[in-house]
């Protein structure tokens, strides 16, 4: 009962410690290459919201590879991925999104591979234009993609 107490201690301490990435929903697909075996090659358009900016909302589309490795999450993503990013609402920014704006904050990350691939969506903060700015991209433990995509949202008054 002790060791389960620990685990349960650790385990809550390591999850605290992750930073606050959120998940997408997915809002609908198209199917690009039929496969007979396997579910079908196709984008996929998901929406996530900024965990740190309320009322900004960004839709991504993705390739998604099917086949019977994508069933069976075996498969590699291309790196192709699309961002727009809308202002639903009123923004105030938090002290946490202003402290670094050439750093970037990584706000969405999404596995496009059995280990080392990974999507990501990265917001800067542009305080001269008062602008955020979304970019998606992929990488790779070994060797990064340049391909990429970008959205900006600028603060405009609700």
């Amino acid at each position: 009962m002790r060791c389960s107490r620990l685990k349960n201690i650790v385990l809550a301490s390591l999850l605290s410690a992750l930073p606050c990435i959120t998940f997408a929903e997915e809002i609908g697909s198209v199917d690009t290459v039929f496969k007979i075996f396997g579910p079908d090659h196709k984008i996929v358009v998901e929406a996530f919201d900024d965990p740190d900016v309320d009322n900004v909302t960004c839709y991504l589309s993705r390739s998604k590879t099917g086949g019977i490795k994508g069933g069976l999450g075996l498969a590699e993503d291309t790196s192709d991925a699309a961002i727009s990013c809308q202002q639903v609402g009123p923004i105030e920014l938090s002290d946490r999104v202003k402290r670094k704006p050439t750093k970037g904050q990584v706000v969405f990350q999404k596995r496009t591979s059995l280990v080392f691939k990974k999507l990501q969506v990265v917001r800067f903060y542009d305080p001269k234009r008062n602008t955020l700015v979304y970019l998606t991209y992929s990488d790779k433990m070994i060797d990064g993609s340049p391909k990429n995509a970008l959205s900006a949202v600028p603060i405009m008054p609700w």
